[in-house]
């Protein structure tokens, strides 16, 4: 068990460990927790969803932030790997145009950050506007 005021553990690949929890404060903390130029990737992804989805829903699962629209239903997750940050958009293969990182699943797509990597935030915004106008996963 962390002691008070103590750094989260960080798992394989750099991904910070943080209780799960609902509401802004795990995300806050999870994104605090991300090493290196990772947090401000964080830090701009949340900003971007909270302003293309006022009032978006947000907890720490499974050691990842989850965005949603509904309780315990979610459009988008993302989670810290060794050389990048993935964004996982659940229905991503309904997005215009579908994000290009292919997944065993479907219909879930996802967009790689390395570090430097510009990100286009126009489209970034627009695919998680169009993600949350999708059904959800229920996890």
């Amino acid at each position: 068990m962390a002691k008070p005021g103590a750094k989260p553990a960080l798992l394989s690949g750099g991904n910070p460990q943080i209780a799960m929890g609902h509401g802004d404060a795990p995300v806050q903390a999870y994104i605090a927790a991300m090493p290196g130029w990772k947090s401000d990737v964080g830090r701009r992804l949340d900003a971007l969803i909270e302003g293309a989805v006022p009032g978006v829903r947000k907890a720490v699962k499974w050691n990842s932030p989850f965005y949603g629209v509904e309780d315990q239903v979610w459009f988008l997750s993302f989670h810290c790997f060794t050389r990048y940050v993935k964004v996982a958009f659940f229905r991503g293969a309904s997005l215009q145009p579908v994000p290009p990182g292919e997944s065993k699943s479907q219909d879930t797509r996802y967009f790689h950050i390395h570090e430097g990597d510009p990100v286009d935030e126009a489209q970034f915004a627009a695919w998680v506007k169009q993600a949350s106008q999708l059904p959800g996963e229920r996890m």
